[in-house]
């Protein structure tokens, strides 16, 4: 138990790390917080710094949530024991003790600890439900939304591991906390869905 909480304290202190605050300040000069939808996040220091130093923000939120995963599982911990260990940097993510507890939605490292937990093959569960959504609407909280919810049928079927299922439940929930706010805004179909659709202008 005492191995499980050092786990638990280590990936909450990776996930907290406010990577995209620190390069949007120190690198692309400007606070990150005041970009886009005011996430501190790497999708707004894309926005503000381009898509090099962007996407090296990205692959840095990625790791925060897979480095103390992996590190925990070459440790012995398995199971039920990484469900914790799993949440804690997604959970340092969105809270950011160091930005006042105003942290970001947590995306990137949820794609790190499904990285450290089942490869490539989550990404691309949540990618299916992300894209689809994003074709056919506007909102990009309902694209995310989407996206954990395929990812959890997919863990479900793919390895009916329950504490694997458990953990996608999880972490929906918390996805569906940081998003909360956009989920208020109303779903809106893209033109595209209007015309070929509904045959008629948005």
């Amino acid at each position: 138990m005492n191995a499980i909480l050092l786990w638990v304290l280590f990936g909450f202190l990776c996930g907290s790390i406010p990577f995209a605050y620190l390069i949007g300040k120190y690198i692309v000069g400007r606070d990150i917080r005041t970009v886009g939808d005011g996430n501190p996040g790497g999708t707004n220091v894309w926005i503000a710094g381009g898509w090099k130093i962007g996407l090296a923000t990205i692959l840095l939120e990625i790791l925060k949530g897979f480095a103390p995963v992996y590190l925990a599982q070459r440790a012995g911990l398995v199971e039920w024991s990484l469900v914790p260990v799993g949440l804690s940097p997604i959970i340092g993510h969105a809270a950011q003790p160091f930005l006042g507890w105003r942290g970001g939605k947590a995306l990137g490292a949820t794609g790190g600890v499904w990285l450290a937990l089942t490869g490539i093959w989550a990404f691309v569960a949540f990618a299916v439900g992300a894209l689809t959504v994003v074709t056919l609407q506007t909102v990009h909280a309902y694209a995310s939304l989407a996206g954990m919810i395929t990812l959890t049928v997919f863990v479900y079927w793919r390895f009916g591991a329950d504490w694997l299922s458990a953990f996608a439940l999880l972490n929906t929930a918390v996805i569906f906390w940081t998003h909360r706010r956009d989920l208020g805004s109303p779903w809106q179909w893209r033109n595209w869905v209007f015309h070929y659709v509904f045959r008629r202008s948005a």
